[in-house]
């Protein structure tokens, strides 16, 4: 039986519901009788009008540069075989499982609305591959996001029609023929009949796959990312002073709101608190430390701008052209990526910014002059031991490469299809350079986490706040474990434990501690 059946409408499809279907196994998708019916009718009127003899565009007509051609009839099934083929033109790596599993999931979602104007069997047939676990082959270059993400989609399509690649899903196995695993799974290639073969191309679901996931792990990833900060806090003895509410009520910016509350409930019950708030020189903390609320708050409320970008695309009609509930069918714009490749872009930036704050609080952690007392490089005996001086080399370095790429691909157009595309977002550029800067960005946060953990060992016996004890002893009882550091050993191993940790959610403190 299913783990989860998910009912597809073309309306009401979520961020948690891409997750869920590109991650777990065995999900299936289930059409919405009356979406379909509704695009039975709409398909209806999409062949009343190829009768009519009228000239559509990409259904009677060449495509881009190409559209003055007219197609003859007995021509049409072939026009939509040859642009599949023709587009099928990516490059590279192939895109991780789980990004082509969503691809898929938006492809079927959009298809199903009745502006599509496709067969439902196109629907039907897409649904069936998602369901038999087969993932396309999808080389990961070569789209730059309009008309849509041609390239990436078309290698989706091939798999329909018994062409290209496929790997099994949840695995990296090396890719068999498509033609072959649709045997194997007792599916029947698919024929694409007029205008289903651009509806299918034109769209942005490659690119916005990528941002939905994104989306949810940068909101995994900032929860996290706040609780390391009071965990720092704390290993750094700071004063919470700067994280009284009404300071930040009287700028009521949602996500330093949300930064501050959470960060005073992780630091509650704080014995380490307690310990220096008589007779501290100190007047007040870094930026670093002091201004996380303000700092983090605008990584929140970029990732919900991103977040509101991504509902509104995964419900949206993005084919080319659309057919309307009177007949007619509208070539325009909607397969143009910008609003999705701004977003990812903004999670770029964003998500640079998170792990720029948090290697400043490694670098507190470990130089003495600034660590307020503990030990140089956070080792019992520097000089003979380095301790984790590396790990702040290490997260300067990944700071570094993340500002290199964090430059926005949406602003960089280059005209294509012989100038009739002459503006394009560059979505999938946007798409890989956030990708990258997660990964970096967790593992920075990894590093902090390292050290700020250590810090707490050397302040024994007293006692953090009980949010950030909480996450310190689920931090030293993962499998494999991150013990506390003694002698010298090589970082990288916790260092890529506490990544996938929190990759996982495994360090995220929950939403209990927002209340």
């Amino acid at each position: 039986m299913p783990r989860h059946i998910l009912h597809l409408d073309g309306r009401s499809l979520t961020v948690a519901d891409v997750v869920r279907a590109a991650r777990e196994p065995g999900v299936q998708l289930v059409l919405d009788p009356q979406a379909r019916a509704a695009l039975a009718e709409s398909r209806a009127r999409v062949e009343r009008a190829i009768a009519s003899g009228q000239t559509i565009y990409g259904i009677n007509t060449g495509f881009g540069k190409l559209a003055n051609v007219r197609i003859a009839a007995d021509q049409l099934e072939r026009l939509q075989v040859n642009l599949v083929r023709s587009h099928a033109a990516g490059v590279g790596d192939p895109l991780p499982v789980d990004v082509v599993r969503a691809a898929m999931l938006l492809r079927a979602n959009v298809l199903l609305r009745p502006t599509s104007g496709v067969r439902p069997e196109l629907v039907d047939a897409l649904v069936a591959l998602f369901n038999a676990g087969l993932v396309p082959w999808v080389p990961e270059q070569g789209s730059v996001g309009a008309s849509g993400d041609l390239a990436p989609l078309s290698h989706i399509a091939m798999v329909l029609m018994g062409e290209g690649h496929v790997t099994p899903a949840h695995r990296r196995d090396d890719p068999v023929p498509a033609a072959l695993a649709l045997a194997g799974a007792g599916l029947a290639p698919f024929r694409f009949a007029p205008k289903e073969g651009i509806s299918f191309i034109n769209g942005t679901q490659a690119q916005t796959s990528i941002l939905a996931l994104l989306v949810h792990d940068s909101q995994v990833l900032w929860r996290s990312a706040v609780g390391a900060a009071a965990m720092s806090l704390e290993a750094l003895r700071g004063t919470p002073a700067a994280l009284d509410p009404r300071i930040h009520e009287n700028r009521p910016h949602a996500g330093q709101l949300r930064a501050a509350r959470m960060m005073l409930r992780l630091l509650e019950a704080s014995e380490i608190r307690e310990s220096h708030r008589e007779n501290d020189p100190r007047v007040q903390d870094a930026y670093s430390l002091r201004c996380t609320p303000q700092v983090l708050g605008a990584v929140a409320d970029a990732i919900a701008f991103a977040e509101t970008t991504a509902v509104i695309e995964l419900n949206a009609s993005t084919d080319n052209p659309l057919a309307f509930d009177n007949g007619d069918v509208v070539s325009g714009g909607n397969f143009h990526g910008q609003p999705v490749a701004q977003a990812l872009d903004v999670l770029a930036m964003t998500l640079t910014t998170l792990q720029a704050l948090a290697e400043r609080r490694v670098e507190r952690l470990v130089n003495p002059d600034l660590s307020q007392g503990l030990p140089a490089f956070l080792t019992a005996d520097p000089g003979l031991s380095s301790g984790y001086m590396m790990v702040q080399i290490t997260a300067a370095s990944l700071v570094a490469e993340s500002r290199s790429l964090a430059m926005p691909a949406s602003i960089g157009s280059i005209p294509t299809d012989a100038n009739q595309e002459d503006f394009v977002p560059m979505g999938m550029a946007a798409a890989y350079k956030a990708r990258r800067i997660l990964a970096n960005a967790r593992r920075v946060v990894a590093a902090e986490l390292l050290c700020a953990a250590q810090g707490l060992e050397l302040l024994r016996p007293l006692a953090p706040g009980r949010g950030v004890a909480e996450l310190h002893g689920r931090l030293r009882g993962l499998t494999p474990p991150v013990a506390p550091l003694g002698e010298d050993r090589p970082p990288a191993p916790d260092l890529e434990r506490l990544a996938s940790a929190l990759a996982d959610g495994e360090l995220d403190p929950g939403s209990a501690w927002e209340a």
